[in-house]
């Protein structure tokens, strides 16, 4: 799909978690998160499982347990190339490091945004929209865009309310990746 949500990274990571089970491998969850950085920057996350920021490439992870929140995402019909975004002299380089001890959503940006909006009309209109309802920030590199709300309903009522021409999702939040309760389930260390 191309989200920027991170599907591919997650899928990479779950492969490495469960191979790592089924192989019997005994790797520890940094080596899977280190042979998992080769693979993609986000992979290290989800193969931790946890809620966390991430720094450098995307190798140092510190935890951030959130309270509960609702996401809705939503993305327009168009595909966002990460190379070309990241290769493009215009993307902005230069924002302030974040204090993860002050963090505060409504004080952060996606370096990536501006200039996805300008190459992408439908990612921009579809971020002003949301931003009438929620918090709203687009997703990695695009193309989805997704809402903060504290309640599930009304992530839903705003859900409903999406124009016809994006397609959307709500989603809970959890501290924890649903692949790593189960494995501890079944009494594998990951």
């Amino acid at each position: 799909m191309g989200g920027g949500i991170g599907g591919g990274s997650s899928n990479a990571a779950s492969v490495l978690l469960v191979l790592n089970h089924l192989w019997k491998c005994s790797m520890s969850q940094d080596e899977l998160a280190d042979l998992g950085l080769s693979l993609g920057a986000d992979v290290p996350v989800f193969v931790h499982g946890k809620t966390a920021f991430a720094e450098g490439v995307g190798e140092k992870l510190v935890p951030y347990p959130q309270v509960e929140k609702y996401f809705l995402v939503a993305t327009p019909d168009v595909h966002v190339s990460t190379a070309d975004v990241f290769t493009h002299p215009d993307l902005n380089r230069d924002t302030k490091k974040i204090d993860i001890n002050q963090y505060d959503f409504k004080n952060t940006k996606n370096d990536c945004e501006t200039l996805v909006s300008k190459m992408h009309p439908q990612v921009a209109n579809l971020l002003q929209w949301l931003i009438n309802y929620a918090p709203s920030r687009m997703t990695g590199t695009g193309a989805s865009v997704f809402s903060v709300f504290e309640t599930m309903q009304e992530a839903q009522e705003t859900l409903q309310k999406l124009p016809e021409q994006y397609t959307g999702f709500v989603a809970r939040g959890v501290n924890e990746s649903p692949l790593h309760q189960q494995l501890r389930a079944l009494d594998v260390e990951c």
